[in-house]
């Protein structure tokens, strides 16, 4: 495999257990430990590192060395207008096309991330989560929007430093949320669908802001 190739690898590594909130704020990402996961060379990590700097997700410390980059409380806020204009934007698109299938769709999303989180697989309902709200930005089939939502490095807002029993009741609410939303959906009743998506993100915000 060619050396873009494999930094394309890592990069897309990194980056999706980033915005999954797998890798959490001012997590050290060691290119060794990187390079020995993935099977590539150091300087593979360190190019895909590089362009994640670039891009805001990771920070260099004080003394060297990648480090997850922390949101601050604007970012936070910053984060959740940001994703409440886009996905909002979405829905309006999406539902004026009223198609099942891509309702069933997201359905089977939510599906995807029950099963994960009730078999303890919570890095798998991260991805979930996320794919769930990419998907509604994709079915909106606006490829500006598309380009705008993916170049934001938007991060869902799971926080996963709560207790074990705190962090089940999110997943468990981020579920009941998603369907929610799928079900207005199904309705064909965009305001509802909308409400429960700023409900969604507030409580995100919220949750965020606590260890922010």
């Amino acid at each position: 495999m060619k050396s873009d190739s494999l930094s394309l690898k890592v990069y897309t590594e990194i980056r999706k257990n980033i915005l999954s909130n797998q890798l959490l704020p001012n997590t050290r990402l060691k290119e060794d430990e990187w390079a020995s996961k993935l099977t590539v060379s150091r300087i593979a990590v360190r190019e895909a590192l590089n362009r994640l700097l670039g891009e805001r997700l990771v920070s260099v410390g004080e003394k060297g060395g990648y480090f997850v980059s922390g949101l601050s409380q604007s970012d936070v806020l910053a984060i959740r207008e940001l994703r409440e204009i886009l996905e909002m934007g979405a829905l309006t698109l999406l539902i004026k096309k009223n198609e099942k299938s891509k309702i069933a769709k997201l359905e089977k999303i939510c599906d995807d991330f029950t099963n994960m989180f009730q078999n303890g697989y919570l890095g798998g309902a991260c991805e979930a989560d996320v794919r769930f709200h990419e998907t509604i930005i994709e079915f909106a089939e606006n490829d500006k929007l598309l380009q705008l939502y993916k170049l934001s490095h938007i991060p869902i807002f799971h926080q996963q430093l709560m207790k074990s029993h705190e962090l089940m009741a999110d997943y468990e609410q981020t579920d009941l949320e998603h369907r929610n939303i799928v079900n207005a959906l199904k309705q064909n009743n965009l305001e509802l669908a909308k409400q429960w998506l700023e409900k969604h993100l507030s409580r995100g915000e919220n949750a965020m802001l606590q260890h922010a």
